[in-house]
């Protein structure tokens, strides 16, 4: 092996032998094991987001595959419709053409292309994060097979009444010109207006006041509503009001829907822009006059001078004359919740207009069901609250899209604008006995989501019967974020139950959201965001902010992404490897919601793969020559057999429950502090002692190569790329066959295996030393400098452990001898440690220059005098007790504690250096 663990020089080889020798597929004749990977939008690249998922998918897959399971780790990506459409817009703006200048069949051909460029860098991407998805079965949500289940779908569906077409109110995107579901609509407060109308009564008796903070939308009203119960309007009830501007006499009406304490209790109603209006104008047959063009222009509804005016043109307008018609009440500061497109941020408007729907609660009612009996469980299990608030409540899903890049709707119109849905033209042709009329396609497209929502069976080749979907249906659990459970969680659950007759998954877990090291969340513009494969290949500072701005589509934020960048990698990002970041990521799959991505905790990560790297190195070195012949097991080999046995059994409690941060810590506590830091160091006297026999030598080198071995194939899950490394290197030495670690079985526990008295005489062995090492410190002893220790009440077992261990302790403790005080001697003037109740001594004699000692121990004396005045002086003032926050005050009562002790620790210590002179 090389002296230094270089990530570089070994990820892609091994990956690529991983990929060429078919290893990522099912193997063997286990128990099937399934994942199907949240399919990446092919907008770009992936990101901490994809690499911090990939590496829990990666994990569990890589545990099953080693537990004898037949594993699937299905691989795709998803084709975005608006997203993936924006961006290839975007392209042509840059170029100076548009959509429309290429026609939509040119247009579908250019994204295709894009999908080719964008898909094959998220796939290398996925191979350098280590991913061991089955490649040979990579699908992509407009494959033929994957469009052919989403019209089978749609034409089932629409023939049992589940898909209708309405004219109804959505979310329109002006922007994108396409509807909106109401999650990919985001609501947040904005400071605006609130302007309150007067409206006159058409008898000519008064007016009414009513108050909007959308003006425009008034040249659409059809009602003022009231409360049935509202005294003050009572008698108005049935009368009507004389729009202004529009001159439209409207009714005055009465519904439950109105709050007669809010505002003056009247309400302008426009039922074709605003939701809740929508639903009482239905209830009360209102006329809807829908005043808006596809790009949120007025129409030809309004009047005149108001026609392809702009809706915010249009609102100024409209406040100006109505304060010259001096019908403007009054004007205020209001603060709106204003509803953006989640992909365009544009202001969507409430819009009327036909789509194509799902009826909902049909499937709703068996995917809450599947939840509630337990057939699919989220982890942590608070998710489901989450889940079911939004099913008890859902609402009816409007599925077409007013784009051109995605699954075009299977629906066909002749000149009568009669509808007929099939799977082709030619299908619905020969279902209705159509001859040659001429016919036209839908030109919506369906909302991605539907076509993401047949992800778990499409990609297992349904609407066939296939030995995939027989093996691998349902799978064992879907890792997902909590931001989609409505988008894609919820959806599956619904159409697998439809179509499959059984759940997707039996386990949703859900993870967090990654954040930068303050917990603000990654973005461009912020300069904080990562790119994981920067992490792995590290990349300088200018190369990062190249990288960064050049070719940006909004050029304007160039130098503000470029500050942003300086500000938070001054020094550009050091090489991490694979292996760092996806330890990295393991350590942050907590339960918590928001998880911060610490560069410094990375770097602690790269730090354990050299760890690991040199350990396996001294174990090489020193199992060079194994002879044959007995072996004699130590108690320290005896120990770490019985610790790993302990940690195997932490990691398969861990990974089954989903806690990879516990089992990380698990496995990493094992391997730096036990393996590395105890056992190598407890393996040197054995090997290197005259004292010990060849058999006792033999037993440590048979130790040593087999716990490396097992614990490399118990890493491997979270660390592939070096554990495969170092193995392949370990396995001739450990006498096992096999062509690659993760083939290997992970490893078990073994009931015999745990071993009370090694584990307590090593423990003992360890707190010895250690014991040693606090005097050393303590006193400012050389580490190198041989102490003779003497035990005071040392108990029979003491004794024994002394005897039996005294190469240990020699040579790992640099002990010179091991006295026992008897019962009516007194103790020398020495320094202390406590191992239970009986009590190491270290002579002081001759040891150390008592008057130097004496001066640095006085002169540290000294300093925390002064400290613990300063600390008492501030408890002391009456005004930093009151005025200082709580955890301050805490922080000073427990310094002076702190200071009290060391105080005391130091008097102790002089004490004994007087007795020395």
């Amino acid at each position: 092996m090389d002296k230094s663990y270089q990530p570089q020089d070994i990820e892609q080889r091994i990956y690529q032998r991983w990929e060429e020798q078919g290893y990522f597929a099912p193997q063997g004749d286990g128990t099937p094991y399934c994942i199907v990977i949240p399919p990446p939008n092919v907008t770009g690249t992936l990101h901490m987001g994809h690499a911090f998922q990939d590496t829990i998918m990666d994990t569990l897959t890589r545990f099953h595959r080693m537990k004898g399971h037949r594993a699937l780790w299905q691989p795709g990506m998803d084709h975005a419709g608006i997203a993936t459409q924006m961006v290839v817009e975007r392209l042509l703006n840059i170029e100076g053409q548009s959509k429309h200048d290429l026609g939509r069949e040119k247009f579908v051909e250019r994204v295709w292309e894009w999908k080719e460029e964008s898909g094959g860098q998220i796939a290398n991407q996925t191979r350098r994060l280590g991913a061991s998805v089955d490649w040979s079965r990579d699908r992509f949500t407009m494959d033929e097979g994957l469009s052919d289940a989403v019209r089978k779908v749609f034409v089932q569906l629409h023939e049992e009444g589940l898909i209708y077409r309405g004219k109804r109110l959505v979310n329109w995107d002006p922007k994108l010109h396409t509807a909106l579901s109401d999650l990919e609509v985001l609501s947040e407060d904005e400071n605006g207006s609130l302007w309150h109308f007067r409206y006159p009564l058409a008898s000519g008796e008064g007016s009414l006041v009513v108050a909007t903070t959308r003006p425009e939308t008034m040249l659409g009203d059809s009602a003022v509503a009231v409360h049935p119960d509202d005294e003050r309007y009572k008698d108005l009830i049935g009368q009507e009001i004389i729009l202004p501007i529009v001159g439209r006499r409207i009714p005055v009406i009465a519904d439950d829907y109105v709050d007669h304490e809010f505002g003056t209790g009247c309400v302008k109603i426009t039922p074709a822009h605003d939701f809740n209006d929508y639903e009482l104008g239905k209830r009360h047959d209102l006329a809807m006059y829908n005043i808006f063009t596809d790009d949120a222009a007025l129409n030809d509804e309004v009047p005149e001078k108001y026609r392809g005016m702009d809706r915010f043109d249009a609102r100024k307008a409209i406040v100006a004359e109505f304060e010259t018609l001096t019908l403007l009440d009054k004007t205020e500061d209001y603060v709106v919740k204003i509803p953006r497109g989640d992909r365009s941020n544009t202001i969507v408007e409430p819009y009327l207009t036909d789509q194509w729907y799902v009826k909902i609660e049909p499937l709703a009612k068996p995917a809450i069901a599947a939840v509630e009996t337990g057939r699919i469980r989220f982890v942590p299990e608070n998710w489901s609250k989450t889940y079911f608030d939004w099913m008890y409540n859902i609402q009816d899903w409007c599925i077409s899209r007013q784009l051109w890049w995605g699954h075009r709707i299977p629906a066909w119109y002749d000149d009568a604008d009669n509808v007929y849905v099939g799977f082709s033209e030619e299908d619905v042709r020969e279902k209705n006995k159509l001859g040659d009329i001429a016919l036209r396609q839908d030109d919506d497209v369906l909302d991605t989501w539907f076509s993401s929502a047949l992800w778990p069976f499409s990609t297992m080749g349904w609407p066939e019967k296939t030995q995939a979907l027989n093996e691998f249906y349902p799978g064992n659990v879907l890792v997902t974020g909590f931001d989609i459970i409505f988008f894609w969680v919820a959806r599956m659950i619904m159409f697998g139950l439809k179509f499959m007759d059984d759940v997707p998954f039996h386990e949703v877990y859900i993870h967090g959201l990654i954040r930068d090291q303050d917990g603000q969340k990654m973005s461009k513009s912020k300069g904080n965001v990562l790119d994981p494969i920067d992490l792995i290949d590290g990349i300088d500072l200018e190369a990062l902010v190249e990288k960064r701005t050049k070719g940006m589509m909004q050029e304007h934020l160039a130098p503000k992404i470029e500050k942003a960048t300086r500000k938070h990698f001054p020094d550009g990002i050091d090489r991490f490897g694979t292996d760092a970041l996806r330890l990295t990521f393991a350590a942050l799959a907590t339960t918590g919601r928001d998880i911060r991505f610490d560069l410094g905790r990375i770097e602690g990560y790269k730090n354990f793969c050299n760890k690991l790297w040199n350990a396996a190195r001294f174990v090489l070195m020193n199992t060079e020559s194994r002879d044959e012949g007995d072996v004699e097991f130590s108690s320290a080999d005896r120990w770490i057999k019985s610790q790993f046995n302990g940690a195997t059994a932490e990691m398969h409690q861990h990974l089954a429950t989903y806690r990879l941060d516990l089992a990380l810590q698990s496995a990493y506590e094992f391997t730096w502090h036990e393996f590395c830091d105890w056992y190598l160091e407890l393996s040197k006297p054995i090997l290197q002692s005259d004292e010990s026999s060849d058999a006792q030598k033999r037993g440590t080198k048979q130790t040593l190569i087999e716990v490396l071995e097992a614990t490399l194939r118990l890493l491997h899950p979270l660390m592939p790329f070096v554990t495969e490394e170092i193995w392949q290197t370990v396995a001739p030495r450990a006498n096992i066959e096999g062509t690659s670690i993760m083939l290997r079985p992970y490893p078990e526990v073994v009931a015999d295996a745990t071993d009370p008295d090694a584990v307590a005489d090593i423990e003992w062995v360890q707190q010895f030393i250690l014991g040693i090492r606090q005097i050393r410190g303590e006193m400012d002893i050389s580490p190198g400098k041989p102490l003779p220790v003497i035990l005071q009440g040392a108990s029979s077992s003491d004794q024994n452990r002394a005897d039996s261990e005294t190469l240990l302790l020699q040579r790992v403790g640099r002990v010179e001898s091991v006295t026992l005080l008897g019962d009516n001697e007194e103790p020398p003037a020495a320094a202390t440690a406590l191992l239970g109740d009986m009590r190491l001594l270290v002579p002081m004699k001759g040891l150390i220059d008592v008057d130097a000692e004496r001066a640095r121990l006085k002169k540290l004396e000294d300093k925390t005098r002064i400290d613990l005045q300063r600390s008492s002086a501030k408890l002391g003032n009456e005004k930093f007790v009151n005025n200082a926050p709580a955890e301050v005050v805490t922080q000073e009562r427990e310094r002076i504690v702190e200071f009290e002790r060391t105080i005391a620790q130091l008097a102790e210590q002089l004490g004994k250096l007087d007795e020395l002179a």
